[in-house]
Protein backbone atom coordinates (compact mmCIF):
# COMPACT_ATOMS: atom_id res chain seq x y z
CA UNK A 1 0.00 0.00 0.00
CA UNK A 2 1.52 3.31 -1.12
CA UNK A 3 0.88 6.03 1.42
CA UNK A 4 0.59 9.55 0.07
CA UNK A 5 2.03 12.83 1.26
CA UNK A 6 -1.11 14.02 3.02
CA UNK A 7 0.10 17.61 3.12
CA UNK A 8 -1.02 17.81 -0.53
CA UNK A 9 -4.57 17.25 0.67
CA UNK A 10 -4.37 20.47 2.69
CA UNK A 11 -4.11 22.53 -0.48
CA UNK A 12 -7.40 24.13 -1.53
CA UNK A 13 -8.94 22.33 -4.49
CA UNK A 14 -9.22 25.58 -6.39
CA UNK A 15 -6.14 27.15 -7.97
CA UNK A 16 -6.19 30.85 -8.80
CA UNK A 17 -5.31 30.72 -12.47
CA UNK A 18 -7.38 27.61 -13.20
CA UNK A 19 -10.39 29.35 -11.63
CA UNK A 20 -9.78 32.34 -13.87
CA UNK A 21 -9.49 30.10 -16.93
CA UNK A 22 -12.80 28.41 -16.13
CA UNK A 23 -14.61 31.74 -15.83
CA UNK A 24 -13.07 33.07 -19.03
CA UNK A 25 -13.80 29.89 -21.00
CA UNK A 26 -17.39 29.89 -19.79
CA UNK A 27 -17.77 33.49 -20.91
CA UNK A 28 -16.31 32.68 -24.33
CA UNK A 29 -18.89 29.94 -24.86
CA UNK A 30 -21.78 32.33 -24.20
CA UNK A 31 -20.16 35.32 -25.97
CA UNK A 32 -18.23 33.79 -28.90
CA UNK A 33 -18.06 37.03 -30.90
CA UNK A 34 -16.57 39.22 -28.18
CA UNK A 35 -12.84 39.95 -28.19
CA UNK A 36 -11.37 39.25 -24.77
CA UNK A 37 -8.21 41.13 -23.83
CA UNK A 38 -6.11 39.12 -21.41
CA UNK A 39 -4.09 41.21 -18.96
CA UNK A 40 -4.15 38.68 -16.14
CA UNK A 41 -1.49 35.98 -16.40
CA UNK A 42 2.03 37.37 -16.64
CA UNK A 43 3.10 35.60 -19.83
CA UNK A 44 5.11 37.50 -22.41
CA UNK A 45 3.87 38.23 -25.94
CA UNK A 46 6.99 39.50 -27.76
CA UNK A 47 9.15 36.92 -29.58
CA UNK A 48 12.63 35.88 -28.47
CA UNK A 49 15.43 38.37 -29.20
CA UNK A 50 17.09 37.58 -32.57
CA UNK A 51 20.49 37.17 -30.91
CA UNK A 52 19.03 34.44 -28.71
CA UNK A 53 17.42 32.69 -31.68
CA UNK A 54 20.66 32.80 -33.68
CA UNK A 55 22.62 31.32 -30.76
CA UNK A 56 20.11 28.52 -30.34
CA UNK A 57 20.16 27.73 -34.07
CA UNK A 58 23.93 27.48 -33.87
CA UNK A 59 23.64 25.21 -30.82
CA UNK A 60 21.20 22.95 -32.66
CA UNK A 61 23.65 22.70 -35.55
CA UNK A 62 26.35 21.67 -33.06
CA UNK A 63 24.17 18.75 -32.00
CA UNK A 64 24.30 17.31 -35.55
CA UNK A 65 28.03 16.56 -35.44
CA UNK A 66 29.91 14.07 -33.31
CA UNK A 67 32.70 16.58 -32.71
CA UNK A 68 30.36 19.24 -31.28
CA UNK A 69 27.52 17.15 -29.89
CA UNK A 70 26.56 17.70 -26.23
CA UNK A 71 24.93 15.03 -24.08
CA UNK A 72 24.44 15.37 -20.35
CA UNK A 73 25.71 18.69 -19.14
CA UNK A 74 26.77 19.72 -15.63
CA UNK A 75 23.81 19.78 -13.24
CA UNK A 76 24.97 23.19 -12.02
CA UNK A 77 25.01 24.68 -15.51
CA UNK A 78 27.66 25.31 -18.18
CA UNK A 79 30.55 27.55 -17.21
CA UNK A 80 30.07 29.77 -20.27
CA UNK A 81 26.65 30.90 -18.97
CA UNK A 82 27.71 31.14 -15.34
CA UNK A 83 30.70 33.30 -16.32
CA UNK A 84 28.42 35.58 -18.36
CA UNK A 85 26.07 35.94 -15.39
CA UNK A 86 28.87 36.87 -13.00
CA UNK A 87 30.43 39.31 -15.48
CA UNK A 88 27.19 41.08 -16.43
CA UNK A 89 24.71 40.74 -13.56
CA UNK A 90 26.96 41.01 -10.52
CA UNK A 91 30.46 42.35 -11.18
CA UNK A 92 29.20 45.76 -12.40
CA UNK A 93 27.40 46.15 -9.05
CA UNK A 94 30.51 45.36 -7.05
CA UNK A 95 29.34 41.85 -6.16
CA UNK A 96 31.91 39.04 -6.22
CA UNK A 97 30.67 35.50 -6.76
CA UNK A 98 32.36 32.18 -7.46
CA UNK A 99 31.22 29.90 -10.28
CA UNK A 100 30.19 27.26 -7.76
CA UNK A 101 27.76 29.67 -6.08
CA UNK A 102 25.50 29.89 -9.17
CA UNK A 103 23.14 27.11 -10.25
CA UNK A 104 21.43 27.24 -13.66
CA UNK A 105 17.87 25.90 -13.62
CA UNK A 106 14.71 25.66 -15.70
CA UNK A 107 13.28 28.78 -14.06
CA UNK A 108 12.86 30.67 -10.82
CA UNK A 109 9.46 29.10 -10.15
CA UNK A 110 11.03 25.64 -9.97
CA UNK A 111 13.81 26.70 -7.65
CA UNK A 112 11.66 28.77 -5.29
CA UNK A 113 9.44 25.71 -4.94
CA UNK A 114 12.22 23.14 -4.72
CA UNK A 115 14.54 24.97 -2.35
CA UNK A 116 12.52 23.62 0.58
CA UNK A 117 13.96 20.16 -0.11
CA UNK A 118 17.09 21.10 1.84
CA UNK A 119 15.23 22.56 4.85
CA UNK A 120 13.43 20.90 7.76
CA UNK A 121 9.67 20.61 7.81
CA UNK A 122 9.26 22.54 11.07
CA UNK A 123 10.81 25.85 10.06
CA UNK A 124 8.47 28.82 10.49
CA UNK A 125 7.71 30.93 7.42
CA UNK A 126 7.29 34.66 6.89
CA UNK A 127 5.85 36.19 3.71
CA UNK A 128 4.97 39.65 2.57
CA UNK A 129 1.24 39.71 1.86
CA UNK A 130 0.05 39.67 -0.93
CA UNK A 131 2.49 37.05 -2.14
CA UNK A 132 3.37 34.88 -5.14
CA UNK A 133 1.31 31.70 -4.45
CA UNK A 134 4.20 29.28 -5.10
CA UNK A 135 5.94 30.35 -1.89
CA UNK A 136 2.96 29.33 0.22
CA UNK A 137 1.85 26.24 -1.69
CA UNK A 138 5.31 24.66 -1.82
CA UNK A 139 5.61 25.01 1.96
CA UNK A 140 2.16 23.51 2.42
CA UNK A 141 3.33 20.50 0.39
CA UNK A 142 6.36 20.17 2.66
CA UNK A 143 4.33 20.35 5.85
CA UNK A 144 5.67 23.73 7.04
CA UNK A 145 2.56 25.86 6.65
CA UNK A 146 0.42 24.33 9.39
CA UNK A 147 -3.37 24.44 9.14
CA UNK A 148 -5.50 26.72 6.97
CA UNK A 149 -7.86 28.85 9.02
CA UNK A 150 -9.89 31.79 7.67
CA UNK A 151 -7.62 32.16 4.66
CA UNK A 152 -4.34 32.03 6.59
CA UNK A 153 -1.93 29.22 7.42
CA UNK A 154 -1.17 28.79 11.10
CA UNK A 155 2.62 28.49 10.75
CA UNK A 156 2.98 31.39 8.31
CA UNK A 157 3.55 34.97 9.44
CA UNK A 158 1.79 37.33 7.04
CA UNK A 159 3.34 40.78 6.70
CA UNK A 160 0.79 43.14 5.10
CA UNK A 161 1.86 45.30 2.15
CA UNK A 162 -1.03 47.64 1.39
CA UNK A 163 -1.58 51.24 0.35
CA UNK A 164 -1.86 52.32 3.97
CA UNK A 165 1.80 51.44 4.66
CA UNK A 166 3.04 52.40 1.21
CA UNK A 167 3.50 48.71 0.36
CA UNK A 168 6.61 48.69 2.57
CA UNK A 169 6.52 45.67 4.89
CA UNK A 170 7.23 46.02 8.58
CA UNK A 171 9.51 43.57 10.35
CA UNK A 172 7.49 40.54 11.49
CA UNK A 173 5.78 40.63 14.86
CA UNK A 174 7.38 37.34 15.84
CA UNK A 175 10.56 35.63 14.77
CA UNK A 176 10.55 33.46 11.65
CA UNK A 177 13.12 30.99 10.33
CA UNK A 178 12.59 31.56 6.61
CA UNK A 179 11.49 34.81 5.00
CA UNK A 180 10.34 35.33 1.40
CA UNK A 181 10.94 38.67 -0.29
CA UNK A 182 10.13 39.40 -3.95
CA UNK A 183 11.33 42.70 -5.40
CA UNK A 184 10.32 44.23 -7.71
CA UNK A 185 7.19 42.73 -6.26
CA UNK A 186 4.76 40.33 -7.86
CA UNK A 187 1.86 41.14 -7.64
CA UNK A 188 1.96 44.77 -6.44
CA UNK A 189 4.64 46.04 -8.83
CA UNK A 190 6.31 47.98 -6.00
CA UNK A 191 9.97 48.08 -4.94
CA UNK A 192 12.16 48.42 -1.87
CA UNK A 193 14.81 51.10 -1.49
CA UNK A 194 18.34 50.14 -0.53
CA UNK A 195 17.73 51.40 3.02
CA UNK A 196 14.58 49.30 3.37
CA UNK A 197 16.32 46.20 2.03
CA UNK A 198 19.21 46.82 4.41
CA UNK A 199 16.71 46.75 7.28
CA UNK A 200 15.72 43.20 6.30
CA UNK A 201 19.29 41.99 5.89
CA UNK A 202 20.21 43.37 9.31
CA UNK A 203 17.14 41.69 10.82
CA UNK A 204 18.16 38.37 9.26
CA UNK A 205 21.74 38.72 10.48
CA UNK A 206 20.59 39.46 14.02
CA UNK A 207 18.08 36.59 14.16
CA UNK A 208 19.64 33.83 12.00
CA UNK A 209 16.84 34.17 9.45
CA UNK A 210 17.19 32.74 5.94
CA UNK A 211 15.93 35.13 3.23
CA UNK A 212 14.60 33.74 -0.04
CA UNK A 213 15.01 36.71 -2.38
CA UNK A 214 13.12 36.49 -5.66
CA UNK A 215 14.58 39.02 -8.11
CA UNK A 216 12.86 37.68 -11.23
CA UNK A 217 11.83 41.19 -12.34
CA UNK A 218 15.03 43.11 -11.57
CA UNK A 219 15.62 43.89 -15.25
CA UNK A 220 12.52 46.11 -15.22
CA UNK A 221 13.89 48.50 -12.60
CA UNK A 222 14.11 52.03 -14.03
CA UNK A 223 15.15 53.97 -10.94
CA UNK A 224 18.96 53.80 -10.54
CA UNK A 225 18.60 54.04 -6.75
CA UNK A 226 16.66 50.76 -6.47
CA UNK A 227 18.85 47.69 -5.77
CA UNK A 228 18.81 44.92 -8.37
CA UNK A 229 20.30 42.28 -6.07
CA UNK A 230 20.09 41.68 -2.34
CA UNK A 231 23.86 41.16 -2.42
CA UNK A 232 24.25 44.91 -2.94
CA UNK A 233 23.60 45.03 0.82
CA UNK A 234 26.56 44.32 3.08
CA UNK A 235 26.24 40.98 4.86
CA UNK A 236 23.52 39.60 2.58
CA UNK A 237 25.66 36.67 1.44
CA UNK A 238 25.45 35.33 4.98
CA UNK A 239 21.64 35.25 5.03
CA UNK A 240 20.15 35.20 1.52
CA UNK A 241 19.52 32.95 -1.46
CA UNK A 242 18.70 34.86 -4.66
CA UNK A 243 16.52 33.61 -7.52
CA UNK A 244 16.61 35.04 -11.04
CA UNK A 245 14.90 34.24 -14.32
CA UNK A 246 15.28 34.77 -18.05
CA UNK A 247 11.52 34.29 -18.50
CA UNK A 248 10.38 37.91 -18.24
CA UNK A 249 13.82 39.43 -18.89
CA UNK A 250 14.30 37.83 -22.32
CA UNK A 251 11.01 36.09 -23.14
CA UNK A 252 12.04 32.61 -21.95
CA UNK A 253 8.63 31.65 -20.52
CA UNK A 254 8.41 28.91 -23.15
CA UNK A 255 12.13 28.11 -23.09
CA UNK A 256 12.59 27.72 -19.31
CA UNK A 257 15.86 29.01 -17.91
CA UNK A 258 16.83 30.79 -14.72
CA UNK A 259 19.41 30.58 -11.99
CA UNK A 260 19.80 30.55 -8.23
CA UNK A 261 22.65 32.00 -6.19
CA UNK A 262 23.59 30.14 -2.99
CA UNK A 263 26.65 31.84 -1.44
CA UNK A 264 29.21 29.74 0.39
CA UNK A 265 28.98 32.13 3.33
CA UNK A 266 25.39 31.00 3.90
CA UNK A 267 24.73 28.40 6.59
CA UNK A 268 21.83 26.35 7.86
CA UNK A 269 21.78 24.54 11.18
CA UNK A 270 21.26 21.04 12.52
CA UNK A 271 19.14 20.48 15.64
CA UNK A 272 22.40 20.38 17.59
CA UNK A 273 23.32 23.84 16.34
CA UNK A 274 25.97 22.68 13.89
CA UNK A 275 26.44 25.00 10.91
CA UNK A 276 26.05 23.40 7.47
CA UNK A 277 26.79 25.02 4.10
CA UNK A 278 23.51 25.40 2.20
CA UNK A 279 25.51 25.62 -1.01
CA UNK A 280 26.71 22.06 -0.44
CA UNK A 281 23.19 20.79 0.27
CA UNK A 282 21.66 22.51 -2.77
CA UNK A 283 24.41 21.15 -4.99
CA UNK A 284 23.68 17.63 -3.69
CA UNK A 285 19.96 18.10 -4.26
CA UNK A 286 20.47 19.29 -7.84
CA UNK A 287 22.86 16.46 -8.66
CA UNK A 288 20.25 13.97 -7.48
CA UNK A 289 17.03 15.46 -8.83
CA UNK A 290 18.00 17.66 -11.78
CA UNK A 291 19.86 16.94 -15.01
CA UNK A 292 20.43 20.57 -15.90
CA UNK A 293 18.86 22.95 -18.38
CA UNK A 294 19.49 21.99 -21.99
CA UNK A 295 22.69 23.01 -23.77
CA UNK A 296 20.64 24.73 -26.49
CA UNK A 297 18.69 26.79 -23.97
CA UNK A 298 21.82 27.80 -22.07
CA UNK A 299 23.49 28.97 -25.27
CA UNK A 300 20.41 31.09 -25.88
CA UNK A 301 20.64 32.52 -22.37
CA UNK A 302 24.33 33.29 -22.89
CA UNK A 303 23.38 35.37 -25.95
CA UNK A 304 21.25 37.61 -23.73
CA UNK A 305 24.57 39.08 -22.52
CA UNK A 306 26.03 39.70 -25.98
CA UNK A 307 26.07 43.33 -27.20
CA UNK A 308 23.24 42.59 -29.65
CA UNK A 309 21.35 40.60 -27.03
CA UNK A 310 21.56 43.38 -24.45
CA UNK A 311 20.22 45.93 -26.95
CA UNK A 312 17.38 43.66 -28.06
CA UNK A 313 16.40 42.72 -24.51
CA UNK A 314 16.37 46.41 -23.54
CA UNK A 315 14.01 47.13 -26.43
CA UNK A 316 11.63 44.39 -25.30
CA UNK A 317 11.65 45.61 -21.71
CA UNK A 318 11.06 49.19 -22.89
CA UNK A 319 8.11 47.93 -24.92
CA UNK A 320 6.48 46.34 -21.89
CA UNK A 321 7.26 49.29 -19.63
CA UNK A 322 5.67 51.62 -22.19
CA UNK A 323 2.60 49.41 -21.94
CA UNK A 324 2.78 49.83 -18.16
CA UNK A 325 2.93 53.63 -18.49
CA UNK A 326 -0.03 53.65 -20.90
CA UNK A 327 -2.02 51.46 -18.54
CA UNK A 328 -1.23 53.44 -15.41
CA UNK A 329 -2.09 56.76 -17.06
CA UNK A 330 -5.34 55.31 -18.36
CA UNK A 331 -6.32 53.75 -15.04
CA UNK A 332 -5.62 56.94 -13.11
CA UNK A 333 -7.63 59.01 -15.61
CA UNK A 334 -10.56 56.70 -14.91
CA UNK A 335 -10.43 57.71 -11.26
CA UNK A 336 -9.01 54.43 -9.98
CA UNK A 337 -6.00 54.13 -7.69
CA UNK A 338 -3.13 52.25 -9.30
CA UNK A 339 0.25 51.26 -7.88
CA UNK A 340 3.37 49.79 -9.44
CA UNK A 341 4.06 49.97 -13.17
CA UNK A 342 7.14 52.16 -12.79
CA UNK A 343 9.88 49.66 -11.91
CA UNK A 344 7.91 46.50 -12.63
CA UNK A 345 5.53 45.24 -15.35
CA UNK A 346 2.57 44.93 -12.96
CA UNK A 347 -0.25 47.32 -12.07
CA UNK A 348 -1.97 46.85 -8.71
CA UNK A 349 -5.41 48.45 -8.81
CA UNK A 350 -7.64 49.31 -5.86
CA UNK A 351 -11.14 48.08 -6.65
CA UNK A 352 -13.80 50.83 -6.85
CA UNK A 353 -16.80 51.30 -4.58
CA UNK A 354 -15.68 48.67 -2.10
CA UNK A 355 -16.02 45.80 -4.57
CA UNK A 356 -14.33 42.53 -3.69
CA UNK A 357 -11.47 41.35 -5.88
CA UNK A 358 -13.56 38.64 -7.55
CA UNK A 359 -16.54 40.95 -8.05
CA UNK A 360 -14.40 43.54 -9.82
CA UNK A 361 -12.76 40.77 -11.87
CA UNK A 362 -16.20 39.57 -12.99
CA UNK A 363 -17.43 43.07 -13.87
CA UNK A 364 -14.32 43.68 -15.99
CA UNK A 365 -14.77 40.35 -17.75
CA UNK A 366 -18.53 40.46 -18.27
CA UNK A 367 -18.91 44.16 -19.05
CA UNK A 368 -15.57 45.27 -20.54
CA UNK A 369 -14.17 41.93 -21.77
CA UNK A 370 -10.86 42.47 -19.94
CA UNK A 371 -9.22 39.73 -17.88
CA UNK A 372 -7.24 40.66 -14.77
CA UNK A 373 -6.20 38.68 -11.70
CA UNK A 374 -8.16 39.02 -8.43
CA UNK A 375 -5.83 40.33 -5.76
CA UNK A 376 -7.21 38.07 -3.04
CA UNK A 377 -5.73 35.14 -4.93
CA UNK A 378 -2.33 36.37 -3.77
CA UNK A 379 -3.22 36.41 -0.09
CA UNK A 380 -5.52 38.04 2.48
CA UNK A 381 -4.06 41.53 2.02
CA UNK A 382 -4.81 41.29 -1.69
CA UNK A 383 -8.53 41.55 -1.09
CA UNK A 384 -9.90 44.71 -2.64
CA UNK A 385 -7.22 44.80 -5.36
CA UNK A 386 -6.78 43.50 -8.91
CA UNK A 387 -3.54 42.86 -10.81
CA UNK A 388 -3.03 43.75 -14.45
CA UNK A 389 0.12 42.91 -16.41
CA UNK A 390 1.93 44.97 -19.04
CA UNK A 391 2.95 41.92 -21.07
CA UNK A 392 0.21 42.30 -23.68
CA UNK A 393 0.46 43.61 -27.22
CA UNK A 394 0.44 47.39 -27.66
CA UNK A 395 -2.82 47.48 -29.65
CA UNK A 396 -4.57 45.38 -27.01
CA UNK A 397 -3.19 47.59 -24.26
CA UNK A 398 -4.50 50.74 -25.95
CA UNK A 399 -7.86 49.14 -26.66
CA UNK A 400 -8.19 47.91 -23.08
CA UNK A 401 -7.62 51.41 -21.71
CA UNK A 402 -10.11 52.87 -24.21
CA UNK A 403 -12.72 50.33 -23.10
CA UNK A 404 -12.03 51.04 -19.46
CA UNK A 405 -12.34 54.80 -19.96
CA UNK A 406 -15.66 54.40 -21.81
CA UNK A 407 -16.94 52.10 -19.06
CA UNK A 408 -15.84 54.18 -16.09
CA UNK A 409 -16.45 57.73 -17.30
Amino acid sequence: MALINEHFLKLPNNYLFSDIAKKVNSFKVTHPKEKIIRLGIGDVTQPLPPAVVDAMHKAVDEMTSKSTFHGYGPEQGYSFLIDAIIKNDYAPRGITLEQSEIFISDGAKSDTGNIGDILRHDNSIGVTDPVYPVYIDSNVMSGRAGVLDSGKWSNVVYIPCVAENGFIPDLPGRRVDILYLCYPNNPTGTTLSKDELKKWVNYALANDVLIMYDAAYEAYIQNPEIPHSIYEIKGAKKVAIEFRSFSKTAGFTGMRCGYTVVPKELNGFTLDGERVLLNKLWNRRQCTKFNGASYITQRGAEAVYSPEGKKQVREIIDYYMTNARIMKEGILKCGLNAFGGEDAPYLWIKTPKGLTSWKFFEKLLYEVYIVGTPGVGFGPSGEGYLRLTAFGNRDDTLEAMARLKKWML
